[in-house]
């Protein structure tokens, strides 16, 4: 955030789940009294969907480290690079729903004073 192009970012939008460090209102209150420019948006809870790393770690998961029954660390990590360079050649995007003119609406609500955005 002190960095170009952030620092002198009229607005940054930074989406966070609903983990310990960047849950609640004194969470809340430090990043964005911090960084006035700031804006968390939390995803919704039991929403890890909507997190691509945690997709990612979920396929790992049950396609490469379950069982875990390897030899040594070295066949675990062979594995693992393996599977991600295959993954990397059959992986396909994500098809998001979500519009530019969602967007839009999101954002004039945000700009509304809380009292009227309610």
């Amino acid at each position: 955030m002190s960095q170009h192009p952030y620092k002198s970012a009229q607005r940054v939008f930074v989406i966070v789940d609903n983990g310990s460090a960047h849950r609640g209102k004194r969470s809340v209150d430090r990043l964005q009294g911090t960084w006035k420019n700031l804006t968390l948006v939390h995803t919704p809870v039991h929403a890890s969907w909507l997190n691509q790393a945690e997709i990612y770690f979920s396929v790992v998961q049950r396609k490469v480290v379950t069982p875990n029954d390897f030899a040594d660390l070295a066949t675990l990590e062979a594995h693992l690079l393996a599977f991600g360079r295959r993954y990397e050649q059959i992986a396909a995007p994500f098809e998001w729903k979500f519009t530019r003119d969602d967007l839009d609406r999101l954002l004039k609500r945000l700009d509304q004073p809380a009292t009227q955005a309610a």
